[in-house]
């Protein structure tokens, strides 16, 4: 994509962009879950072991390895197994988990000055450059927990083995390594714009000045309205009726009554009078 001055894009909030949001929560609970996972005891387990209590099992990680009992919260750790952490396996889990929590430290560093948002713009290249190292921080994390995985029946140890279980340390790392991962990835998108702007909530000043005017409705032009004139034409026009006020005076076939023709004042009655005259 073309490079454009920064004059052209304008954000569309002063508010942190989404994608640091995302990045800056789920890298610090990644963070914990891979801590918990390097250290704690429990990335297998050995239960149901030869001429041992049906409740006792033995937990093995990459730095101790611990004998509990199922009745008991108690456990004796510190167990000596030099040919379990002699497993190259064990060497290789161990470097690349504390790498991956230094990792993360040194990402959420380098990203928080670039997340800041007392200025207008973010720093885009170095929150990008944090999200980048807490995404190889993930990575580090995946790869000796699956390669754990994949052999954890084949890992050779001094103590005698029936049943070999996952512990919680594997569930663990990969969820704190999928956490990096994703939050990583989604804060490095934003050092190079892309998808017209959204991953950044950008737009172009050219583009937003367009929609607006586009979206502004013309302004309505008063309605013209027709209406009938009272007066009437006086001259004859032609009629679509077949016949006109003077042939209705002629055709008529009953008689008038007949107006009563005025009385004169000098007229003199000398007739007999009737009721009706009363």
């Amino acid at each position: 994509m073309p490079r454009r001055s920064a004059q052209e894009w304008m954000r569309r909030s002063l508010r942190t962009p989404g994608i640091f949001i995302f990045g800056l929560v789920l890298a610090p609970c990644g963070w914990v879950l891979n801590l918990t996972a390097t250290v704690a005891p429990n990335w297998r387990t050995l239960d149901e072991i030869p001429d041992t209590p049906s409740n006792e099992f033995i937990e093995q990680g990459i730095w101790d390895i611990c004998r509990s009992v199922t009745t008991s919260t108690s456990s004796t750790c510190n167990l000596d197994d030099s040919t379990y952490f002699n497993n190259q396996i064990i060497e290789v889990a161990r470097g690349l988990m504390v790498a991956g929590l230094v990792l993360t430290l040194v990402g959420l560093a380098v990203a928080i000055p670039g997340v800041r948002c007392w200025k207008d713009r973010p720093n885009w290249v170095v929150a990008g450059l944090g999200g980048l190292l807490i995404f190889i921080s993930g990575v580090l994390t995946i790869i000796p927990i699956a390669w754990y995985t994949h052999i954890l029946p084949d890992i050779t140890t001094v103590t005698p083995r029936v049943n070999v279980q996952v512990g919680y340390c594997i569930v663990l790392g990969y969820i704190g390594g999928i956490f990096e991962v994703l939050g990583g990835f989604v804060m490095f998108i934003g050092i190079c714009r892309c998808c017209g702007g959204k991953n950044r909530g950008e737009v172009q000043v050219t583009e937003n000045l367009r929609s607006r005017f586009s979206t502004r409705q013309p302004t309505p032009q008063p309605r013209r309205v027709d209406v009938p004139t009272l007066s009437r034409d006086r001259s004859p026009a032609p009629s679509s009726v077949p016949y006109i006020r003077d042939t209705l005076d002629d055709d008529i076939s009953f008689p008038r009554a007949k107006s009563p023709a005025a009385r004169s004042a000098n007229t003199s009655y000398s007739g007999r009078p009737y009721d009706a005259d009363l």
